[in-house]
């Protein structure tokens, strides 16, 4: 068809309007324009498009005045819309595609958007030149539209199910009331909501407590912290008449609600939605969520914040009910751990509990400070497997029976023996393990038992954390049914000043790692921390689980002996050397030498020395221990110092005459010679090997004469 076919002849009636009827009638036009659909063929070679009058009309051109230049179809097509369907034809045709799709936006006359699909086959030659198209076109716009509010409504959905979800997965982990205010308040927490700012608020005791506010300038909600349950307030309304309230104007909240007038001013949001929280057929609580954007609700939305208010009722009734059983439980342990600890004399000791995170915060973990006869006094830590209150009670029974054990003045290995077998025969499957120690602080001396439990560590003057090899047994209740309740004794020696720590496994087995690392992290914690008591078990306290984290329970007790300086004029040191430890053997020289010329006696600081290594390397070779050394100043009549070195052996030194190639059996020879006297003293099961030194000769100190008194 032509331009020239297409102007209507001469004598013919006029073309009819499109939307003009004849005589009242539908006339074709307009079914045209109800169709919305028409065809075009193309002809690529000739540079003309001919259109139906529907398809015309599709395009929003008048057929009376359309010149058949493809040019004059897409008129009313913006730039970015022509380009994009220019683009799409050029395409098919280089490809060589027989056909193409497209969808293109156009604004009528009347400012209204409409869409247009077109439909088109390419027809090409014989030597696949396209020459030709043919296709059809149609106002897609309700297609499109819904289209886009079907996706429009999807993403409403999306988002709600995402809030929904979030929350839910957020609120499943926490446990307690505090856990499930962070959750909702904390980072991430009203973004999970879909809300500005929240209010939450529970009933206790006819008074409705407000216990989590979140939001910019909710802060001035803060005068109605705690009000009495009444209907002066809409929180309070809501949660009384178990119905929500939905507000799109805070301003009209004012006429309802006198009292709470004053603020609303003050609140930078436009609505809100005043939600009962329901749990088990009781309002438990209520909740507000504030909205700066929103002026309604629809359906889909109230839906949504109802269906928050039950997530969050059912998870605060579940942390209600947990917080409750907690009190008791953790009520009922504490009962059965010690209320305090007695005093003692020579030391201090600290004491730290710490409960597991899961469950109902309640284990076996205990610890007690049971006063023994002579002065004594008995240390214990132990762990009663599980972490239940079923593990409590048994804790509190064990401890009571070892605590009348040990009263009854026992050795250690009989207290945990009998302990064994009071545990196997309750009525129970668990067992036990712990550690026992019977402690003299007035000459250190520590006898300690293990029953498949850690075995302490002794923190030394210098800083210095030995882990002392105690033989052990088996846990107890196990060391009875299978009758193996033997727990081999072994004994540690305290020098003053030193520190000894027992501890639970909780301290020291780290997620992650194996309990070697723990071990090692804790020794570096007890060798950095501070030496007194109480200072050090805060500090592992600060080190180690509330730095790890631990879902085990902890017990840790920190006994230090008092120190010993001596007196400005007659001061004293004491230091423990191990068995077999060289760098020991020559920082205790070096400790020694370092004292003298501190306490302004370095003319004797070499002989000291020397005698010192003598003494330790006779005890370090020929006993199967270690040595306490101790250096004090003697200052009466002649201020002279005097060494001694104490062991376990009761062997005691023999004076030999070595030949001329003989390595050892020269240290008596040398206290002859360097020490003014020397002697052997038996202290308890071992013995303690002293040497004194003075001023020398000539120095107008009175010089004292050597002798070997004790000696054999």
């Amino acid at each position: 068809m032509t331009e020239h076919d297409r102007r209507p002849s001469a004598g013919s009636p006029p073309r009819q309007a499109p939307d003009e009827p004849r005589n009242g009638e539908i006339g074709p036009t307009e079914r045209l324009a109800m169709n919305r659909t028409g065809s075009f063929d193309w002809d690529l070679t000739a540079g003309t498009i001919d259109v139906d009058d529907a398809g015309l009309l599709v395009f929003g051109l008048d057929p009376a005045t359309f010149d058949s230049r493809p040019a004059s179809v897409v008129t009313m097509l913006d730039a970015d819309e022509r380009a994009r369907l220019e683009g799409v034809i050029r395409e098919a045709i280089i490809s060589g595609n027989t056909s193409y799709s497209a969808y293109f936006r156009t604004e009528r006359g009347d400012g209204a958007v409409q869409w247009t699909h077109v439909q088109a086959r390419i027809l090409r030659d014989a030597e696949g030149m396209a020459h030709r198209i043919v296709g059809i076109v149609r106002d897609a716009t309700a297609e499109v539209t819904h289209s886009a509010f079907v996706l429009e409504l999807e993403k409403r959905r999306e988002v709600q199910t995402n809030i929904v979800e979030r929350t839910t997965h957020a609120l499943s982990r926490a446990v307690t009331v505090d856990d499930v205010t962070a959750a909702l308040t904390g980072p991430g927490g009203l973004a999970r909501l879909g809300a500005d700012g929240l209010a939450l608020g529970l009933v206790e005791n006819g008074a409705l407590n407000i216990i989590a506010l979140s939001g910019e300038s909710l802060e001035v909600l803060n005068d109605f912290r705690s009000r009495r349950l009444d209907r002066g307030l809409p929180l309070a309304e809501t949660v009384l008449s178990g119905r929500p309230r939905f507000v799109t104007s805070l301003p009209t909240l004012g006429r309802d609600f006198p009292a709470l007038a004053p603020y609303l001013e003050r609140l930078r949001f436009r609505a809100a939605a005043y939600l009962p929280l329901v749990a088990q057929a009781r309002s438990i609580g209520g909740m507000a969520l504030f909205y700066r954007g929103r002026t309604a609700f629809n359906a889909d939305e109230r839906n949504l914040s109802l269906g928050l208010a039950a997530i969050v009722a059912q998870s605060l009734q579940r942390a209600l009910l947990f917080d409750e059983e907690r009190e008791l439980a953790t009520g009922l342990q504490e009962t059965m751990l010690p209320r305090r600890i007695p005093e003692i004399s020579g030391g201090e000791i600290a004491v730290r509990y710490h409960a597991a995170w899961s469950g109902r915060q309640v284990g076996g973990d205990w610890y007690d400070v049971v006063p023994l006869p002579r002065g004594r006094v008995g240390v214990v830590v132990g762990d009663v497997q599980g972490h239940d209150t079923h593990a409590a009670a048994i804790m509190g029974q064990l401890r009571i029976a070892l605590r009348a054990y040990a009263g009854e003045g026992h050795a250690p290995a009989t207290v945990l023996a009998r302990a064994s077998r009071f545990l196997a025969e309750l009525d129970t499957n668990r067992f036990a393990t712990c550690t026992y120690a019977q402690v003299d602080l007035s000459t250190g001396t520590v006898r300690a038992v293990r029953a498949g439990h850690l075995g302490p560590l002794i923190r030394h003057t210098d800083g210095r954390v030995g882990r002392p090899k105690l033989r052990g047994g088996l846990p107890l209740g196990l060391a009875s049914v299978f009758g193996e309740e033997e727990y081999p004794e072994t004994r540690l020696d305290l020098v003053p000043g030193e520190t000894l720590v027992l501890y639970t496994d909780g301290l020291v087995e780290q997620p992650g790692s194996d309990i070697e690392s723990g071990m090692e992290a804790l020794a570096a914690a007890v060798s950095s921390g501070p030496p007194q008591a109480e200072a050090l078990a805060d500090h592992l306290s600060e080190q180690l689980w509330e730095r790890w984290g631990p879902g085990d329970d902890v017990a840790l007790l920190v006994l230090r002996r008092s120190p010993d300086p001596g007196t400005p004029r007659a001061p004293r040191i004491h230091q423990y050397i191990h068995q077999a430890d060289p760098q020991g053997l020559s920082d205790a020289r070096a400790a020694v030498g370092q004292a003298l010329r501190d306490w302004n006696m370095p003319e004797l600081a070499d002989d000291a020395e020397l005698l010192t290594g003598e003494l330790l390397v006779n005890v370090l070779l020929h006993t199967e221990g270690g040595a306490v050394l101790t250096l004090e100043v003697l200052p009466e009549p002649v201020r002279r110092v005097r060494l001694s070195v104490q062991d376990r052996s009761s062997a005691w030194p023999r004076r030999r005459t070595p030949g001329e190639a003989a390595t050892s059996g020269r240290g008596l020879l040398l206290l002859d010679a360097l020490s003014d006297r020397w002697g052997v003293e038996p202290r308890g099961e071992g013995k303690a090997v002293w040497c004194e030194i003075g001023p020398p000769a000539g120095s107008g100190a009175g010089a004292a004469v050597g002798t070997e008194a004790g000696a054999t």
